[in-house]
C-alpha cells in the first residue's frame, strides 16, 4: 500500500498559479537605440515612454516541463511511502534484578537435596536460579552479587545466556566474606534507573544478617518503595545460627513488607524451587504488544522523474543548437 506521510504538503500545488496571477512578471532589462528628438516623437505617437524591458516568453514546451516537475517535487514533499504489513512485536513489561548472597558462610553444605545428598548452598542456589532464569525469556534481568561489597555482574539485559555464564562463574568469598544486603539493595535500585518499565521485582537471596553495608537494608528498601521497586527476600541460612551466619528474618520480611513484596524461608532444594514457583504466582510475567508496519520512502522516484524531465527539456532547447555556415 502507498500512502503519503505529509499529505498536507499537496496544499502547494496552486502555488505557481497564485504566483502567476497576483504576482508582477519579471521584466528584464534589453538594450535600446538612443536618438534625437525622442521626446517630440512620443508626444506625436501619442505614448508614454517607459523604462527599456521586455516579458520573457516561454514555449510550450517549457510550460508543460515547468508545471510537470513543480508537481513532482511538491509529491515528493509529501513524502509518498510504502507501507507494509503490520509487524506486532510481545515484550515483557516488567524488568528482574536477581541479588544473590555470596559471603563466606554460602560455602556450607546444609542443603538437602530431594535424595538427601547435601550440598553447598550456592551450588543449590546456582542450579535453582539457573531454572528460574531459563524460564524468562523475553524479559530482561539483572544480576547482582554481594558479599562484603555488592557488585553488578550483569546489567539489565535481555540476554540471559550471559547472566547464566556469568552465575556458573560466580565462587563464594568473590565479593569478601561478610553481608552487605542494604548495600545489595542500593545497587539494585540504580540498577533500575535504566528500566523504562513500571513492574521492576527484585528477587534478593541471603544467608546472613547485614554486617558491612553503608546504608541499612531497612532504609534502602524504603528507598526502593518510593522507586516502584517491589521486593521478594529469600532466606537460606539457619535463623537459630549465631553471629554473620544467622539469617536476620526480621529484617527480611521488614525489607518486603515495606515494598509490597514478600518473604519466603528455604532450607532445601525443593523448598527453594517451591520459593520460585510461588513468585510467579504472586507476580505473574506482564506483557506489552507494540505493532508497527514497516514504511519505505519513494520520495526518490518523483524527484528522479522531475530531473529527468528537466534534463530532457535542457537537451531539446539548447542541445539541438549549431552555428549556421555562411554561404
Amino acid at each position: 500500500m502507498i500512502s503519503l506521510g505529509f499529505p498536507w504538503a499537496l496544499l502547494l500545488l496552486p502555488l505557481p498559479l497564485l504566483v502567476w496571477r497576483f504576482a508582477p512578471p519579471h521584466r528584464e532589462q534589453v538594450p535600446a537605440l538612443r536618438f534625437p528628438f525622442f521626446r517630440h516623437i512620443v508626444t506625436a505617437a501619442g505614448t508614454e515612454a517607459r523604462a527599456g524591458a521586455v516579458v520573457l516568453s516561454r514555449t510550450r514546451l517549457q510550460m508543460i516541463a515547468a508545471i510537470a516537475c513543480w508537481c513532482l517535487a511538491v509529491l515528493a514533499l509529501a513524502q509518498p511511502e510504502r507501507v507494509g504489513e503490520p509487524v506486532e512485536i510481545t515484550r515483557a513489561a516488567r524488568d528482574i534484578v536477581l541479588a544473590i548472597d555470596i559471603s563466606g558462610s554460602m560455602d556450607k553444605r546444609d542443603f538437602e537435596t530431594p535424595d538427601g545428598e547435601r550440598k553447598q548452598r550456592l551450588a543449590v542456589v546456582r542450579d535453582v536460579v539457573r531454572t528460574f532464569i531459563e524460564g524468562r525469556q523475553g524479559e530482561r534481568m539483572a544480576l547482582i552479587v554481594f558479599g562484603s561489597k555488592a557488585y553488578v555482574q550483569a546489567p539489565l539485559t535481555e540476554d540471559l545466556d550471559t547472566i547464566l555464564e556469568l552465575l556458573d562463574r560466580t565462587e563464594v568469598g568473590m565479593a569478601g566474606p561478610h553481608t552487605a544486603l542494604g548495600d545489595a539493595i542500593g545497587l539494585s535500585i540504580r540498577t533500575f534507573e535504566a528500566s523504562d518499565v513500571e513492574q521492576r521485582l527484585l528477587i534478593l537471596l541471603s544467608d546472613g544478617g547485614d554486617t558491612a553495608s553503608r546504608m541499612s537494608p531497612v532504609n534502602a528498601a524504603e528507598i526502593a518503595a518510593g522507586e516502584d521497586v517491589e521486593i521478594y527476600t529469600i532466606g537460606v541460612g539457619d535463623p537459630d545460627a549465631t553471629g554473620e551466619d544467622r539469617v536476620d528474618v526480621a529484617t527480611l520480611r521488614d525489607i518486603a513488607a515495606r515494598t509490597g513484596g514478600e518473604y519466603f524461608f528455604a532450607d532445601d532444594e525443593a523448598g527453594l524451587n517451591t520459593v520460585y514457583e510461588r513468585i510467579d504466582e504472586l507476580a505473574p510475567r506482564e506483557v506489552e504488544t507494540l505493532s508497527f508496519r514497516p514504511r519505505q520512502s519513494l520520495a526518490y522516484i518523483p524527484l528522479a522523474v522531475a530531473l529527468l524531465i528537466g534534463l530532457g527539456v535542457v537537451v531539446i532547447l539548447y542541445g539541438g543548437a549549431r552555428p549556421r555556415a555562411v554561404a
